[in-house]
């Protein structure tokens, strides 16, 4: 879990930095609205990342098309590095007033971070937001 957590922080701080992400929740950034808590709570932010790509569900499911080393999957937690797109995949049945009223917002994506190098996965999401 210390692998998972740590190469998440990574991978958050590269996502909070880049121009087409919107918003990042994590809760090991100290952007995070209950950082305090976490802190006080729990040892490592964890390996969940939730992040909002500019542009709505045509950019996250191009993002999905793009990653090579995230895994594509509707469930999150394993050793591999995880991402999934609710809008297009989880909750594409859902309408999306109903989506958007439970915080699913249409360029959500969900990354559950594995134990890969940090650096190559960022290089794989640094790529596929570039297209």
């Amino acid at each position: 879990m210390a692998q998972h957590s740590a190469n998440a922080l990574l991978i958050a701080r590269f996502l909070e930095e880049h121009p087409r992400i919107t918003d990042v929740a994590y809760p090991g950034l100290e952007s995070f609205p209950q950082y305090e808590l976490a802190q006080r709570q729990q040892k490592t932010g964890g390996a969940l990342i939730a992040f909002e790509v500019e542009g709505g569900v045509e950019a996250g499911i191009r993002l999905m098309n793009e990653v090579r080393l995230c895994a594509l999957a509707e469930n999150l937690g394993a050793a591999e590095t995880i991402i999934t797109h609710p809008a297009s995949m989880t909750h594409a049945d859902v309408p999306p007033a109903q989506r958007t009223a439970a915080g699913i917002t249409d360029g959500l994506v969900r990354l559950s971070v594995g134990l890969e190098n940090a650096n190559d996965l960022i290089a794989d999401l640094d790529q596929a937001l570039s297209r």
